[in-house]
């Protein structure tokens, strides 16, 4: 009788034990917790100053103009043989859709972004098979060297840099704003 009675104190002692660190675990692990913040370190840049209005007007280069009604999304492009062949785009006027694009970001790739921190201009024409998207590296040429991203492309410039003769001798193609 003595025997059972310490098995059965040593069983209860060991089954509150267990019943305790069960509740402990249920308290602990159950409590809600603060979410992290989600910090993603490849987003795009976003200045601490409202974002400047669309381009709106006609913008002229040597090549071509682009029109745009203001809205952020269409355009009217006419380019040149030499721009549209270099774009492979259609020669002559026709309305397509535009978006100004940050660099490659991973794991995202290329995100749509404003354009005073832009570094690429993406025009995309045509509908369904006749479709094409292009990528054109965007910013400015002074004091002898290429620049892109803040600041660069303005309300009044928009600057494409190109290889016409497809040769790696790259240049600066300015559209500025007609007034």
């Amino acid at each position: 009788m003595k025997n059972s009675r310490a098995v059965c104190s040593k069983t209860m002692k060991v089954l509150t034990t267990l019943l305790l660190m069960f509740m402990m675990v249920l308290m602990t692990g159950c409590r809600e917790q603060e979410a992290e913040p989600f910090v993603d370190k490849n987003m795009p840049y976003e200045p601490d100053t409202p974002a400047p209005d669309p381009h709106e007007g006609v913008f002229t280069s040597e090549h071509g103009t682009m029109t745009f009604p203001g809205d952020g999304e269409n355009v009217v492009i006419d380019f040149d043989k030499e721009l549209s062949e270099y774009l492979e785009l259609p020669e002559g006027k026709q309305e397509a859709r535009y978006f100004f694009m940050t660099g490659i970001l991973p794991p995202h790739g290329k995100m749509p972004i404003r354009y005073d921190v832009a570094h690429e201009f993406q025009i995309i024409a045509g509908e369904g098979e006749n479709r094409k998207a292009v990528d054109i590296e965007i910013g400015v040429y002074k004091d002898g060297s290429f620049s892109i991203g803040t600041n660069c492309t303005t309300a009044d410039r928009i600057t494409f840099f190109v290889d016409l003769d497809k040769n790696g001798d790259w240049e600066a193609l300015d559209f500025l704003k007609q007034i």
